[in-house]
């Protein structure tokens, strides 16, 4: 049987594809994938998705304009009931001391606190949350 980590209610993920290292993310068990703060999301012609990574509030955030494949479009909908058609792409994170695959959907998140959610269908089968907790990732950061 593989026993499931313990984690927080708020963690630190790296972003490997994205070169965003140590980001503040939500676990949020309400949300059903990832999301992503990003700005001036763009579509090309359906087989690339063009974003930026620029938050003055978050550090770890560069500005540098991105582009990566389209994985899907999604509709979503937020914690405020209205639902948005949301890209998503494919990134390798690194959380816990592990590396993963995952799927992430972009958004503007400007007024939320934390730049990025980690959701259900990522914690799934590998995690347990204790909402007592918090920055457990720390714990498995490489000096």
């Amino acid at each position: 049987m593989n026993k499931k980590r313990i984690i927080g209610r708020r963690e630190f993920i790296t972003l490997i594809d994205l070169e965003l290292f140590n980001l503040d993310a939500k676990v949020d068990t309400g949300a059903d994938s990832n999301a992503l703060h990003c700005d001036d999301i763009f579509i090309d012609d359906e087989s690339h998705v063009h974003f930026t990574l620029l938050d003055e509030i978050h550090p770890s955030y560069h500005g540098k304009r991105m582009i990566l494949p389209l994985y899907r479009l999604k509709k979503v909908k937020s914690s405020n009931g209205q639902i948005e058609l949301r890209p998503s792409v494919k990134l390798s994170v690194l959380f816990m001391g592990k590396k993963y695959k995952t799927i992430i959907s972009l958004t503007n998140r400007a007024d939320m606190k934390y730049p990025m959610l980690i959701g259900r269908k990522f914690i799934s089968g590998k995690f347990l949350v204790d909402v007592e907790l918090q920055d457990q990732s720390r714990l498995y950061e490489k000096d």
